[in-house]
Protein backbone atom coordinates (compact mmCIF):
# COMPACT_ATOMS: atom_id res chain seq x y z
CA UNK A 1 0.00 0.00 0.00
CA UNK A 2 1.23 3.38 -1.07
CA UNK A 3 2.31 6.14 1.71
CA UNK A 4 -0.11 8.90 1.74
CA UNK A 5 1.70 11.99 1.34
CA UNK A 6 1.05 15.19 3.61
CA UNK A 7 -2.42 17.11 2.72
CA UNK A 8 -1.70 20.41 0.94
CA UNK A 9 -2.48 23.45 2.93
CA UNK A 10 -3.88 26.08 1.06
CA UNK A 11 -4.21 29.68 2.99
CA UNK A 12 -6.46 30.91 3.27
CA UNK A 13 -8.10 28.35 1.84
CA UNK A 14 -9.65 28.15 -1.69
CA UNK A 15 -13.71 28.26 -0.60
CA UNK A 16 -13.02 31.02 1.94
CA UNK A 17 -11.29 32.89 -1.32
CA UNK A 18 -14.34 31.87 -3.06
CA UNK A 19 -16.96 33.16 -0.61
CA UNK A 20 -14.51 36.50 -0.26
CA UNK A 21 -14.28 35.45 3.21
CA UNK A 22 -11.90 37.33 5.82
CA UNK A 23 -10.87 36.45 9.53
CA UNK A 24 -10.67 39.97 11.17
CA UNK A 25 -9.50 38.73 14.38
CA UNK A 26 -8.62 35.55 16.07
CA UNK A 27 -6.13 36.33 18.80
CA UNK A 28 -7.88 35.13 21.71
CA UNK A 29 -7.53 31.65 21.65
CA UNK A 30 -10.42 29.88 21.15
CA UNK A 31 -12.54 32.82 19.01
CA UNK A 32 -12.11 34.16 15.81
CA UNK A 33 -13.93 37.20 14.07
CA UNK A 34 -15.05 37.21 10.10
CA UNK A 35 -16.51 39.02 7.30
CA UNK A 36 -18.25 38.34 4.13
CA UNK A 37 -20.35 40.90 2.19
CA UNK A 38 -23.06 38.97 0.90
CA UNK A 39 -22.49 38.33 -2.69
CA UNK A 40 -25.33 38.34 -5.58
CA UNK A 41 -23.68 35.07 -6.78
CA UNK A 42 -25.10 33.15 -3.82
CA UNK A 43 -28.63 34.01 -3.75
CA UNK A 44 -31.46 31.64 -4.57
CA UNK A 45 -34.55 31.74 -6.88
CA UNK A 46 -36.75 34.37 -4.16
CA UNK A 47 -33.25 36.85 -4.23
CA UNK A 48 -31.68 36.21 -0.65
CA UNK A 49 -28.88 34.35 0.07
CA UNK A 50 -28.84 30.56 0.37
CA UNK A 51 -28.24 29.25 3.75
CA UNK A 52 -25.37 26.84 2.77
CA UNK A 53 -23.47 29.96 1.78
CA UNK A 54 -24.15 31.18 5.58
CA UNK A 55 -23.30 27.78 7.18
CA UNK A 56 -19.99 27.69 5.28
CA UNK A 57 -19.30 31.28 6.76
CA UNK A 58 -20.23 30.07 9.91
CA UNK A 59 -18.21 26.65 9.60
CA UNK A 60 -14.83 28.63 8.77
CA UNK A 61 -15.35 30.77 11.27
CA UNK A 62 -15.69 28.12 13.87
CA UNK A 63 -12.71 25.97 12.30
CA UNK A 64 -10.90 28.83 13.25
CA UNK A 65 -11.75 29.60 16.39
CA UNK A 66 -11.24 25.26 17.19
CA UNK A 67 -8.05 25.50 15.79
CA UNK A 68 -6.86 28.26 18.37
CA UNK A 69 -8.74 26.68 21.04
CA UNK A 70 -5.77 24.37 20.66
CA UNK A 71 -3.52 26.75 21.95
CA UNK A 72 -0.50 26.49 19.88
CA UNK A 73 -0.81 22.96 18.93
CA UNK A 74 -0.68 22.11 15.14
CA UNK A 75 -4.07 20.57 14.65
CA UNK A 76 -6.44 19.41 11.47
CA UNK A 77 -10.24 20.27 12.92
CA UNK A 78 -12.92 18.55 11.49
CA UNK A 79 -16.27 19.03 11.86
CA UNK A 80 -18.44 16.02 13.11
CA UNK A 81 -22.12 18.35 13.60
CA UNK A 82 -23.62 21.35 12.91
CA UNK A 83 -26.95 23.15 13.99
CA UNK A 84 -27.75 26.35 11.98
CA UNK A 85 -30.74 28.67 12.66
CA UNK A 86 -31.78 30.86 10.17
CA UNK A 87 -33.18 33.87 11.98
CA UNK A 88 -33.54 36.58 9.18
CA UNK A 89 -33.46 37.14 4.91
CA UNK A 90 -29.60 38.01 3.69
CA UNK A 91 -30.33 40.70 0.76
CA UNK A 92 -26.90 40.40 -1.57
CA UNK A 93 -24.56 43.29 -0.67
CA UNK A 94 -24.81 43.23 2.91
CA UNK A 95 -21.69 43.19 4.98
CA UNK A 96 -21.46 39.95 7.43
CA UNK A 97 -19.96 39.37 10.55
CA UNK A 98 -19.09 36.35 12.43
CA UNK A 99 -18.45 35.80 15.72
CA UNK A 100 -17.39 32.02 16.93
CA UNK A 101 -16.31 31.26 20.68
CA UNK A 102 -15.35 27.69 22.01
CA UNK A 103 -17.61 27.68 24.74
CA UNK A 104 -16.61 24.11 25.86
CA UNK A 105 -13.68 21.52 25.18
CA UNK A 106 -10.62 19.69 25.22
CA UNK A 107 -7.20 18.30 23.69
CA UNK A 108 -9.89 16.34 21.27
CA UNK A 109 -13.10 17.70 21.20
CA UNK A 110 -14.30 21.56 20.71
CA UNK A 111 -17.89 22.46 21.44
CA UNK A 112 -17.91 25.95 19.52
CA UNK A 113 -21.00 28.40 18.70
CA UNK A 114 -21.35 31.43 16.60
CA UNK A 115 -23.61 34.25 15.45
CA UNK A 116 -23.82 35.86 12.20
CA UNK A 117 -24.87 39.81 12.25
CA UNK A 118 -26.10 41.91 9.55
CA UNK A 119 -24.81 45.86 9.23
CA UNK A 120 -27.42 46.96 11.46
CA UNK A 121 -26.45 44.45 14.34
CA UNK A 122 -29.30 41.97 13.84
CA UNK A 123 -28.75 38.47 13.99
CA UNK A 124 -29.25 36.50 11.00
CA UNK A 125 -28.02 33.09 12.06
CA UNK A 126 -27.04 31.58 15.09
CA UNK A 127 -25.12 28.28 15.05
CA UNK A 128 -23.84 25.65 17.30
CA UNK A 129 -21.19 22.63 16.09
CA UNK A 130 -18.74 20.12 17.34
CA UNK A 131 -15.31 19.76 15.89
CA UNK A 132 -12.41 16.93 16.18
CA UNK A 133 -8.87 17.97 16.72
CA UNK A 134 -6.36 16.01 15.28
CA UNK A 135 -2.61 16.76 15.65
CA UNK A 136 -1.05 17.57 12.36
CA UNK A 137 2.83 17.18 12.02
Amino acid sequence: MAEMSAPRIQVPPSCDLTLGMVCVDKETPGRSVWSMTADERFTNPSGVIQGGFLTAFADSAMGAAAVTHARGRKVFVANAELKISFLAAVRPGTPLLCVAEVISGGSRVAFVEATVTNDEDRMVARISSTYLLRDRK
